[in-house]
């Protein structure tokens, strides 16, 4: 009977079964452990992160220049231009219209896209140039809405094109050649031909900003483009840490942006040549990124970010001046303009859905107004009214730059809503432009466009 080894190799058996079992389990438990760890881990850093992010940070002391507000052309084609994204090379996103352009409005005509556009036109002379989101550019009378031409330009497009008198510059975001994903064009203004093409490395979704022979833009891959206006031959490049959607602000000799790596910079518009580079100062676990095209008034860089605050930059040193948190990200790019009785006061929307009017000095709230939506794109200040778009909703709305007190809502808004061309104003929906021409008849001061 003890010759019978089965009864001994049983146990042995089992022994090892539990044996294998035993640091199974030590080893699901310690898992388990770690996994519990790594939650706890996240959630501590996800609120350290969130109180992180939701601060402001103030310097109540740094340097203000008071700057008056600018005028209308008196005579000759620029009066009646719009010629850029943010109208002028500092982006300050005011248009200072007569008293007369204001709410409420009647239709002049309308022109429908079958594509989305995410971003205004620009107008010069009597042509209104706007770019959909299938890239395709339309060239249109701004007094009745007739198409002049239309060009196909690619498959993919986010930016407003700049003009002049001879040329339209359009950037495309994919033009479906892998070899060539981003392409800036030069279209001759009055039929559309290509005066020039230039290929990029990557693709842009950067709005060009054109200031007399030169043609700055930004690139997906953090290039920054100076190229000659008339040749498209680039002058210089300069490269960010990350992608520069924006379209760069001039000033003072000096371009301005932020990108993608959570950075704001200046450099030289003659040359390239770095002057400041500054972080977002956000958040614990990395900054935001900057998409918001920068607006530079008073001596400031102001712009938003997506770590949910607005920013403020000295403009010569790059110094923070001040950064005012919302409740979410800030794609949207600031108007600015020295609004009566209030001052001088930075405009911008968040995506929490809340439109809000900061001292320019201070960067406390002056007022704010709420749309229970999300607000993505960026206002516009055509004499005393802003304009803004909230995406959610898809209302756009026109409030008055001292009070907030709401002047005009039309249907159909959803991202940048409103240029001029200081008689008229231009409202881009989602698919649709409509000339607006201001009226005397108080029943459309909410209702328009209702299709």
């Amino acid at each position: 009977m003890n010759d019978d080894p089965r009864p001994r190799e049983r146990p042995r058996a089992r022994r090892r079964g539990l044996a294998r079992l035993i640091p199974r389990r030590r080893g699901v438990q310690i898992a388990l452990g770690l996994l519990v760890l790594a939650v706890v881990g996240a959630g501590i850093g996800a609120y350290i992160y969130d109180k992180n992010r939701t601060g402001s940070i103030y310097h109540p002391h740094a340097r203000f220049f008071p700057q008056p507000s600018p005028t209308l052309p008196t005579k000759g084609p620029d009066r009646f231009a719009w010629p850029l994204y943010g109208y002028n090379p500092q982006h300050t996103r005011y248009f200072p219209a007569p008293p007369s352009v204001r709410p409420p409005y009647r239709k002049l005509w309308v022109h429908n896209e079958h594509a989305l556009l995410e971003f205004p036109p620009v107008i010069y002379g009597d042509h209104l140039f706007q770019l959909a989101d299938d890239a395709q550019l339309t060239a249109l009378n701004r007094h009745t809405g007739h198409t002049f031409w239309i060009r196909h330009l690619g498959e993919l497009s986010a930016s407003t094109p700049a003009v002049n008198a001879t040329t339209v510059y359009v950037t495309v975001l994919s033009t479906g050649n892998s070899a060539g994903p981003g392409r800036i064009w030069a279209l001759n203004y009055k039929n559309g031909h290509t005066r020039w093409v230039h290929s990029l490395s990557s693709r842009s979704e950067s709005s060009p900003l054109l200031v007399g022979e030169r043609v700055y833009i930004g690139s997906q891959s953090g290039t920054v483009y100076a190229l000659n206006a008339r040749s498209g031959h680039v002058l210089w490049t300069y490269h960010a840490g990350g992608a520069v959607k924006a379209s760069p602000t001039l000033f003072n000799g000096a371009l301005y942006f932020g990108d993608y790596s959570g950075h704001v910079q200046a450099v030289s518009a003659r040359t390239g040549r770095l002057i400041w580079r500054s972080s977002s100062e956000g958040t614990l676990l990395g900054s935001g990124t900057f998409y918001s095209t920068a607006a530079v008034q008073y001596g400031r860089v102001f712009l938003g970010n997506t770590d949910g605050r607005v920013y403020a930059y000295d403009a010569y040193t790059g110094r923070l001046d001040w950064a005012v948190q919302t409740g979410a990200y800030v794609y949207s790019s600031p108007a600015v303009t020295n609004a009566p009785k209030v001052g001088p006061t930075v405009y911008v929307g968040s995506y929490d859905g809340t439109f809000y009017a900061l001292n320019a000095r201070s960067g406390g709230v002056r007022w704010k107004f709420g749309t229970h939506g999300r607000i993505s794109g960026s206002p516009t200040i055509i004499g005393r009214v802003v304009y803004f778009a909230d995406l959610g909703e898809k209302h756009a709305y026109g409030l008055g730059i001292s009070t907030g007190r709401v002047l005009v809502r039309f249907q159909r808004g959803t991202f940048d809503p409103v240029i001029s061309d200081s008689e008229n104003i231009f409202f881009t929906g989602s698919s649709g432009i409509y000339g607006l021409a201001p009226t005397t008849s108080p029943k459309l001061a909410t209702t328009l466009p209702a299709h």
